[in-house]
């Protein structure tokens, strides 16, 4: 397995384990490699951003964890190890019974994921009545799960229809609801879309508290550095399905060693509009529809030579738990 597993005390089996993760989608002249060797760990109570450009593969891995990539248009390589047991080799009702109990997840539209004909509270109280709760315990559970997401006259709001709510009310009952069953991990798919900063804050917020609260691990699959910033512990950078860098939030801030890191960083909005325009990356994200040796980002790296376009860039360590792949890593620290 590739050396850009992040190094753990060997006391401390992880709670979740990716190895060597590929994912080709079927297509009508062959496969589309959507994510290609991806290798990442998660332990209990810890924040893991995965961070990159829409279309890079984030989504398509939290899909995978959960098995809901269910329309047989997939091939999927690799190891998806949770507690040690690989999650690609259970049984369907298997899975069934670890989502929500174990592994619970928050998706980017929360009004999509609520049905607008049943009350939220009701929605939320279907997961908990599973583990054998009477209604009185499971109701007085939501309520409480619902002041713990700061929703304000919580016993009034869990008798509202989702369109009664704002957005950002609508995602903290998407997360009280996968909090339900206290999952030892959940996975946060753009848990602050469309919702204004001062609601974003609050949301993160929410989601440091029960980090904190249950020991909860939690995946936040992102584009914006700005939360990763605030309330990760560790990044994985991503581009085209390969994770391109990965370690300690502050040792990826301070010294991003990836050049396309690099230049993501250098694209970040300034403090003021007198340091001039935003850069760009120039080129797109290329399609990969045939795997062969070679670095994806290639195609639009300024210090690419023949070897990124024929070789595999090997995987450089910075510090124990910060690696990045290049071929240049000096030329990279320059940019």
């Amino acid at each position: 397995m590739s050396d850009i597993v992040t190094k753990l005390d060997n006391t401390e089996e992880p709670l979740l384990r990716l190895e060597d993760l590929s994912i080709d989608y079927r297509i009508r002249n062959g496969y589309l490699s959507a994510v290609s060797d991806v290798n990442f760990t998660m332990n209990r109570g810890e924040i893991v951003a995965l961070v990159g450009e829409s279309g890079c593969g984030k989504s398509t891995i939290a899909f995978t964890i959960m098995r809901l990539l269910m329309d047989g248009n997939e091939k999927i390589g690799g190891k998806i190890l949770f507690k040690g047991e690989d999650l690609n080799k259970i049984p369907v009702r298997d899975m069934e019974k670890m989502r929500g109990k174990h592994i619970g997840m928050i998706f980017q539209n929360p009004l999509d994921s609520l049905n607008p004909v049943y009350r939220t509270g009701s929605q939320v109280e279907e997961a908990i009545l599973l583990d054998g709760l009477s209604h009185k315990e499971a109701w007085e559970r939501v309520i409480n799960l619902y002041k713990d997401v700061r929703i304000p006259d919580a016993e009034k709001r869990v008798n509202s229809y989702p369109h009664e709510l704002s957005g950002g009310m609508r995602q903290r009952v998407m997360i009280a609801m996968m909090l339900s069953r206290t999952p030892e991990l959940l996975i946060a798919d753009e848990p602050t879309t469309a919702l204004d900063v001062t609601i974003e804050a609050q949301i993160l917020q929410i989601l440091k508290d029960l980090k904190t609260q249950y020991n909860t691990a939690i995946l936040m699959i992102t584009h914006n550095f700005g939360l990763v910033a605030e309330v990760a512990d560790r990044i994985a950078v991503m581009y085209a399905g390969n994770i391109v860098e990965q370690g300690n939030v502050f040792d990826v801030f301070a010294a991003p060693s990836h050049p396309y890191t690099r230049l993501l960083m250098r694209a970040l909005p300034r403090k003021t509009k007198h340091e001039g325009r935003l850069e760009t990356i120039d080129g797109n994200v290329p399609r990969i529809t045939e795997k062969k040796p070679g670095c994806r980002f290639a195609n639009r790296c300024p210090l690419a030579k023949e070897i990124c376009f024929t070789e595999n860039p090997p995987v450089l360590t910075v510090s124990h738990d910060h690696t990045f792949s290049c071929h240049f890593a000096e030329e990279a620290s320059k940019l």
